[in-house]
């Protein structure tokens, strides 16, 4: 039985929509993304929803309107994808690595101890759609001495007076956290539209702005939404009527819009995004319910006092075996074509973060939590039979590798 790892769900209703934007004669950023804008406001609760062209670029862009300056830092975790520190380096700041908890996350007391007068935001990443303890990182950057610690360089960062917190939410769009869903929890929230995510527009993200008083989200929509398109004052709808030709450029700007044809994906599965959701779930706890009889396996934390997960990974890791272990029940596992995947390796142990001098000596649970972890398929087409066989396949090359 050959199952893939992680295929976009793709039905009519998407074809039908992706159809009537190549059919309308406009492709490019337009009402379709607009459509899709105001349905994550109505699914995350976020005050305004800005599409670009992906995650790493909405951050990026976020992290330019922050107006970081050499030596700024901004505190991410070690154990996440790469895209969350190299938007930091491409904005001009300088990431600070900080371990994780047992639950994937970062660890609150780990961000604790890395804040300095230098820090100007913090990334939590909510890793597989688990949301991170957002109550209480919002309340230390909120603290007496934390805010008297604060150093503004810029003028948005005079404004808010503290440090931001710009939730890396890739994985979470749909997860519950105290009542609200991914998305509002934080001052800035920004989702993926990968091709492997939950909702997809093939390539694509959505920047979520929740900024407190005095800042004005709308009017930070459209500054933002002007830095998404160049700075142009005039976007290419605007410019194609009938002698509206002329414009300006008033910054130095992006070019990370969204288009029209990619929001069409995304429009169609998130209009039925709880059905869809549900289905994730379906499978997530068809896993756990066979899983947790083996004393071997670790399943991944999905619902705790407050919190639910979006069910966009399901982050298996295997107890008391070593990283080359992991990698030889990898193999077996695809000898039965059930493709299996791993999140993440840390970024210290990648080359470029390597040579930077970061040290994954310094992020021990960041590492136990990768050599142990495998992650299994999950998504609304898995049937429950195709379900019992990756159980089964991973079973028997545990028991093969280890011997049992």
């Amino acid at each position: 039985m050959k199952i893939p790892f992680s295929p976009p769900y793709i039905d009519d209703d998407v074809i039908n929509e992706v159809t009537d934007s190549l059919r309308s004669g406009w492709i490019t950023t337009g009402p379709k993304v607009k459509a899709l804008e105001e349905e994550v406001c109505k699914l995350s609760g976020a005050r305004r929803a800005l599409g670009v062209n992906s995650w790493t670029s909405g951050a990026i862009l976020v992290l330019r309107w922050l107006g970081l300056q050499p030596g700024d830092e901004v505190i991410v975790p070690a154990y996440t994808y790469s895209a969350t520190a190299l938007a930091v380096l491409w904005a001009g700041g300088k990431p600070v690595m900080v371990d994780s908890g047992e639950d994937f996350n970062i660890s609150v007391e780990a961000i604790r101890r890395a804040i300095t007068p230098r820090t100007k935001a913090i990334l939590p990443v909510d890793i597989a759609g688990f949301p991170c303890d957002y109550d209480a990182i919002m309340s230390l950057v909120s603290e007496p001495e934390v805010k008297a610690m604060f150093s503004p360089t810029s003028d948005v960062q005079r404004q808010l007076g503290r440090i931001i917190v710009v939730s890396d939410s890739a994985h979470s769009i749909g997860a519950h956290y105290n009542g609200k869903r991914s998305g509002s929890e934080t001052d800035i929230a920004i989702f993926s539209l990968h091709a492997v995510k939950n909702v997809t527009t093939a390539e694509g993200g959505i920047i979520c702005l929740n900024m407190p008083e005095p800042f004005d989200n709308d009017k930070l929509y459209a500054d933002m939404r002007l830095f998404s398109l160049n700075c142009q004052t005039k976007d290419a709808f605007t410019k194609s009527k009938a002698g509206g030709w002329r414009y300006d450029i008033i910054g130095q700007g992006m070019k990370c819009n969204l288009a029209d044809v990619n929001a069409a994906i995304g429009l169609a599965q998130i209009r039925k995004y709880e059905d869809l959701l549900k289905e994730r779930k379906r499978v997530f706890t068809r896993y756990n319910d066979t899983l947790k009889q083996y004393d071997w396996a670790l399943t991944p934390p999905a619902i705790t006092p407050g919190k639910e997960s979006s069910y966009h990974v399901y982050a298996l890791r295997i107890k008391d075996v070593t990283e080359q272990q992991r990698d030889e029940i990898i193999q077996e596992i695809a000898k039965s074509e059930v493709a299996v995947n791993v999140h993440f390796v840390p970024m210290p142990m990648l080359t470029l973060f390597r040579e930077m001098g970061y040290d994954i000596k310094d992020y021990p649970q960041a590492y136990r939590n990768y050599a142990h972890e495998i992650s299994l398929p999950i998504y609304p087409q898995l049937t429950d039979e195709q379900a019992d066989f990756v159980i089964r396949t991973v079973v028997e090359a545990h028991n093969k590798v280890m011997g049992k």
